[in-house]
């Protein structure tokens, strides 16, 4: 529950957000996000009108769509406890392998929507050579169909498959870090935040931008949650994907209730103003944490892309849902040629 704080004390807040952000282009620190964080319900709808604000100055007014697809589902060795494709949990998600010419369909489908960019995914620690020569084939085969950025996520990287990657024409690299340094050993145990991190500075080395999000509502504190978004910041990434958990059948954090619809937008606002210039995309969990009431404040209070369709193993909003939502508030698509 939101703590209640005096009106004048939230009227300070949004006023140094203002004038910090807005007028200077300066993200607010990890303190200042918790001080957004703690405002109370009353001050929302300033709060997101100020982040909207915020994204329309220093980012403009496009929208960027991406559609995701899993080229190898489940089977994972790690212990992500929000994840259903752990092979460590009892969950319903079996292991399965997506063909090349599937991932060429999924990828025309994608781009029919106006998106500028197609993700392909793999449930790994990290990619074998089995799975790199696959991501090549895939990629030179969308690439000879499709006019669309390809970004791939494919768990951590060595530097020989950084550069691999750089070769064969990634544009953007996925790899979240999921959720503070203080609460990453309660969230997975297999592996070290600090890996992920080391991964995210080879992608950067290489040219290729860097997208690095995380999930919100996997039991950490507000304290925790601005932590987050001032790693975030010092990591400068290209895009952030905000994530709200959707509890998962079978994975240590089943049972947690969701992140309330409130403190969804407060943490879309803080995001923003914490992160000034970064592609804010909305992506899992907003379809029972918001709805479609939220999704339409969110994309007013500092969203400026979005997942369309289906998640890996979670159900989306229909693509045409949010491109008709995108005319109706007439954001435009970012575009990718004159073609799309």
């Amino acid at each position: 529950m939101t703590t209640t704080r005096p009106d004048t004390l939230g009227t300070d807040i949004l006023a140094t957000a203002r004038q910090q952000v807005l007028e200077a282009g300066q993200g607010l620190s990890g303190e200042q996000v918790l001080d957004v964080l703690r405002l109370p319900d009353d001050a929302l709808d300033p709060l997101l009108a100020l982040a909207h604000d915020v994204r329309m100055r220093w980012c403009g007014p496009e929208v960027e769509v991406e559609g995701i697809i899993s080229l190898k589902t489940g089977g994972c060795p790690e212990d992500c406890h929000f994840c259903s494709q752990s092979g460590l949990f009892d969950s319903p998600v079996r292991s399965a392998w997506l063909d090349v010419p599937s991932l060429v369909e999924a990828a025309k489908q994608t781009a029919k929507t106006g998106a500028t960019e197609f993700c392909i995914v793999a449930a790994v620690r990290g990619p074998n050579e089995r799975l790199m020569a696959q991501v090549a084939a895939g990629i030179a085969a969308i690439k000879d169909e499709v006019d669309i950025n390809i970004a791939c996520s494919l768990g951590m990287l060595t530097p020989e498959q950084v550069e691999q990657l750089a070769a064969m024409g990634v544009h953007r690299y996925n790899h979240n870090l999921e959720t503070a340094r203080s609460h990453f050993p309660n969230v997975v145990t297999t592996h070290t935040w600090e890996e992920r991190w080391e991964t995210l500075s080879l992608v950067r080395e290489a040219g290729m931008e860097v997208c690095c999000g995380g999930i919100l509502g996997m039991g950490e504190t507000l304290e925790q949650r601005a932590e987050f978004a001032g790693q975030l910041a010092s990591l400068t990434p290209d895009e952030v994907p905000l994530n709200f958990l959707n509890p998962r059948p079978g994975t240590p954090f089943g049972d947690l209730e969701p992140v309330s619809g409130p403190d969804a937008l407060r943490a879309v606002a803080a995001f923003r103003l914490a992160l000034p210039r970064t592609v804010l995309r909305f992506a899992g969990g907003r379809e029972i944490t918001l709805g479609d009431l939220g999704a339409r404040r969110g994309l007013l209070g500092g969203i400026n892309a979005v997942i369309v369709g289906n998640y890996l193993t979670t159900l989306g909003r229909p693509a045409e849902t949010d491109i008709d939502l995108l005319g109706e508030l007439q954001m435009p698509i970012k575009a990718l040629s004159e073609t799309i």
